[in-house]
């Protein structure tokens, strides 16, 4: 029988809507256990994560039957639903996310880079971060659109 076989990683980061930190250090084990749950239904393995107060970053493998998008959509549904419950009420995330390639051979790097969020985000705010991002993919964007 012929098989259709891929291994395509990705590095998803959206943000709360208007950057509002929301989720706590006591919740965000729980949420980040969530996010891997969600993925797992889906059919995408969860290599690395971990959400900031104002954002997450997460790298996963995208399934091979459904697009980015809606693996994105589908996350973001069903995680701002469970967090409107253990967090507040009037939670949301941003309308918009960003997603980026990761190769097999840079997946230890980027594995690295998320795992020190907290100490990155000593140094350099979400927006900042994520305008690097969108420079180093090479990706035009109007930064009036970017944010919500």
């Amino acid at each position: 029988m012929p098989q259709s076989l891929a291994k395509i990683y990705l590095h998803i980061i959206f943000s709360t809507k208007n950057r509002i930190p929301m989720i706590t250090e006591e919740i965000r084990p729980n949420a980040q256990a969530y996010f891997v749950k969600l993925g797992s239904n889906l059919g995408s393995y969860t290599e690395e994560i971990f959400i900031m107060p104002d954002h997450i970053h997460w790298l996963c493998t995208l399934p091979r039957t459904i697009t980015i998008a809606d693996l994105v959509k589908n996350v973001k549904i069903s995680s701002s639903i469970k967090f409107k419950e253990l967090i507040r009420r009037d939670f949301e995330w941003q309308k918009g996310y960003g997603v980026f390639s990761v190769s097999q051979s840079k997946l230890e790097t980027v594995k690295n880079y998320i795992q020190n969020q907290k100490d990155h985000h000593r140094n350099i705010d979400f927006q900042t971060e994520y305008r690097r991002f969108l420079d180093e993919y090479q990706i035009e964007y109007d930064d009036r659109y970017v944010w919500d």
